[in-house]
């Protein structure tokens, strides 16, 4: 479980992280999101044990990481935004060298090795690491977050050098990750990636965590912040049904038009459920019924620019 309480880190009497309480469950695969100058780079610097807060706690499967960061490093694989390698090792030997940080057997490191060298498509690589590509050197530097086996695992822009099939491989991990019960960070700008995988999302603004949840439940909230308003659009081939949904009385309809084969009706949230349920003895002849709402990248550069 990773866990920060009133957390707050200071930079010159200015606030990067203000008051952050998050709290991501075991076994949860969470999306950390944010504008640049968010929170979100210091939020992780803490949570790695790489700077201290000015106050508050931040924790890992309850170790303090401030207080015990050699701890919090056993239990916790991290991937950096640019991850650094021995440029004249080997893959393989950049693993076994920084493997003999981990309170792990040779047999033990060497097994770990060879099964995360072929997770990530490395394992008949002979080359030295100076010579990898971008992609290359970011899936090494998958393999060497999880070298430890880590229960908690913080990837920060994953998938940044990946190509497609680089990206299709670290999804299998992140599957593999979630079923085996880890707990997963993921800090990332490429929305699509971040709905690919969460099961949950958390969005930063100035510091502190402004929404959390499922994906749908964090559209919602930022289609609530940006006053963006979605749309049921019902097809039928009876044009009555217009008149039908002008007259239903709810709170959470906006406003109701008549389109060609159909109404389109604004709304705060999807109430489809209930509007089938009232259209469902009617012979309106319903051939469709859809919601149509922006998407998360849409919803969160409406929000962000505008703030």
């Amino acid at each position: 479980m990773i866990k920060t309480e009133n957390l707050v880190k200071e930079y010159n009497e200015k606030k990067a992280v203000d008051n952050l309480n998050l709290e991501v469950g075991d076994g949860e695969v969470f999306g950390f999101l944010g504008p640049n100058g968010a929170g979100k780079s210091t939020t992780i610097l803490m949570l790695t044990g790489m700077i201290e807060p000015t106050s508050g706690n931040c924790t890992i499967q309850g170790v303090n990481v401030a207080l015990n960061p050699l701890k919090g490093k056993e239990i916790l694989g991290y991937l950096p935004e640019d991850v650094g390698f021995y440029k004249n090792l080997t893959g393989y030997e950049n693993l076994d060298y920084l493997g003999k940080f981990y309170p792990l057997t040779k047999s033990e490191r060497e097994e770990r090795i060879e099964i995360l060298l072929k997770s990530v498509r490395l394992n008949d690589v002979p080359q030295k690491v100076g010579e990898y590509s971008r992609g290359m050197n970011q899936r090494l530097g998958l393999a060497l977050a999880l070298l430890n086996d880590p229960k908690v695992v913080i990837l920060d822009e994953p998938t940044a050098n990946l190509d497609p099939e680089g990206v299709l491989r670290y999804r299998e991990i992140i599957k593999k990750l979630e079923k085996e019960g880890k707990t997963v960070l993921i800090c990332s700008h490429i929305l699509s990636e971040v709905r690919a995988v969460c099961t949950t999302l958390g969005i930063i603004s100035q510091g502190t965590l402004v929404a959390r949840g499922s994906v749908e439940e964090v559209e919602d909230e930022l289609i609530l912040q940006s006053n963006t308003s979605q749309k049921i659009v019902i097809r039928s081939i009876n044009p009555e049904v217009y008149s039908f949904i002008e007259s239903i009385s709810n709170p959470e309809i906006l406003g109701v038009e008549r389109i060609e084969n159909g109404v389109e009706i604004r709304v705060k949230k999807d109430i489809r459920e209930s509007l089938a349920e009232e259209l469902k003895d009617k012979c309106f002849g319903i051939t469709e019924m859809y919601l149509d709402r922006p998407g998360l990248e849409d919803l969160f550069l409406k929000v962000y620019r505008r703030e």
